[in-house]
């Protein structure tokens, strides 16, 4: 049986889960460049009817529009940090400015990503999900999360932070997402974060 499934194929499958070319293409503000020879997708069409219903399948792009590659940084000066000024839009943080993972692209790729998160993995340690789950990186948590804004008008883990496989340079866990504050304190604006693990110099004092 074939690893790769026919573009078609896949898109009947996966229905309103799929987001290609064609649909990439429709979006009001198209704020990337599909690429001139659309890859291969390399899934069976076993595992696309097996997740069918949970994941979506995204065409990633490694080009904006505006000719800069498609990294988070770049992204982030499309979209802006100011929810009263346009919607969606990263959340007003700088944290991040000098971390290598907000420069790593997109590639010119089909992937997988899941819609919500696993209900039994709520309040439990990275460390310990990593091992049964493959984190996806922060820059296809990010593409996917706007894509799907404009292209299925979903907002992607509205209420919940995901793990991602990157970290900061002292190896914290990255997790992203939350657009909203159920708490209705932050304003709104998609989050990127990372989890302090403890190291000699947390310490404390009476």
């Amino acid at each position: 049986m074939s690893d790769n499934t026919k573009y078609e194929e896949a898109r009947e499958i996966m229905n309103e889960n799929f987001i290609g070319p064609n649909e990439l293409d429709s979006m009001v503000h198209n704020f990337i460049k599909i690429p001139e020879i659309i890859p291969e997708i390399p899934f069976s069409s076993s595992v696309l009817k097996e997740k069918q219903k949970e994941y979506l399948l995204i065409l990633g792009c490694s080009k904006l529009a505006n000719g800069n590659y498609t990294t988070i940084r770049n992204m982030r000066g499309i979209f802006g940090m100011n929810p009263d000024a346009f919607e969606p839009c990263f959340y007003n943080q700088d944290w991040y400015e000098k971390e290598d993972f907000i420069d790593i692209s997109m590639s010119d790729e089909w992937f997988l990503i899941r819609k919500n998160v696993y209900e039994d993995s709520r309040a439990v340690l990275p460390e310990v999900l990593e091992k049964e789950y493959m984190f996806p990186s922060a820059i296809k948590c990010t593409y996917a999360f706007f894509v799907t804004w404009y292209v299925r008008n979903f907002i992607l883990w509205y209420h919940d932070f995901v793990w991602c496989n990157d970290v900061d340079h002292n190896g914290d866990r990255i997790y992203v997402g939350k657009y909203n504050d159920i708490d209705g304190i932050n304003r709104n604006g998609f989050s990127i974060h990372r989890h302090l693990s403890l190291r000699p110099c947390y310490a404390c004092i009476d």
